[in-house]
């Protein structure tokens, strides 16, 4: 699919926010519903509230309420859809990434799946907290909430980087 000219899904990032997700794409769902993580398979919605990040859960469209939670948004690829393997090998502005971490300074980035963690990092990445870090900005990966990712799927780490997040039990640097 070509680019398109404007990002198919807004940013959602603030100075200094506790926490900002990092995808690779939106997918063809999120991208028609103008939503982060909109397909009814996808699972971040449900992660987010089970793993103590959100008080209730929330419906994809309603991703501009979670700012006041200090938590924001962004992809890798802002101006292509669809799966990873349809996407261009330029469609990844890990430049773009990094400005906008230098920019908003997060406490915590974390990569929804081992490829949009590979793609940032440019190597692969087990689960859970990461020895590296961009800036003062630490890092965590997550399994991929996408229902095309479901064989790979574990609630684990969202509970531990919810945990995390609420300051509570010591999170080891990675986990498989």
């Amino acid at each position: 699919m070509p680019a398109r000219p404007d990002p198919i899904l807004p940013d959602l990032l603030a100075p200094q926010l506790r926490l900002v997700f990092c995808g690779t794409a939106a997918g063809a769902r999120s991208a028609a519903e103008r939503a982060y993580y909109a397909h009814p398979g996808n699972l971040f919605w449900r992660a987010l509230f089970e793993a103590g990040l959100t008080p209730r859960l929330f419906a994809p469209a309603e991703f501009p309420l979670l700012l006041p939670f200090g938590i924001g948004l962004t992809d890798l690829a802002k101006r292509h859809s669809g799966n990873d393997a349809e996407l261009p090998r330029d469609a990844f502005d890990v430049a773009a990434l990094r400005r906008k971490v230098r920019r908003y300074r997060p406490r915590l980035l974390a990569f929804t799946s081992k490829n949009a963690a590979r793609v940032a990092l440019g190597h692969a990445s087990d689960y859970g907290m990461q020895e590296e870090t961009l800036g003062a900005t630490r890092l965590f990966v997550l399994p991929s909430p996408s229902g095309q990712a479901r064989g790979h799927w574990n609630l684990q780490p969202w509970l531990a980087l919810g945990a995390l997040c609420r300051g509570e039990d010591a999170v080891p640097a990675a986990m498989d």
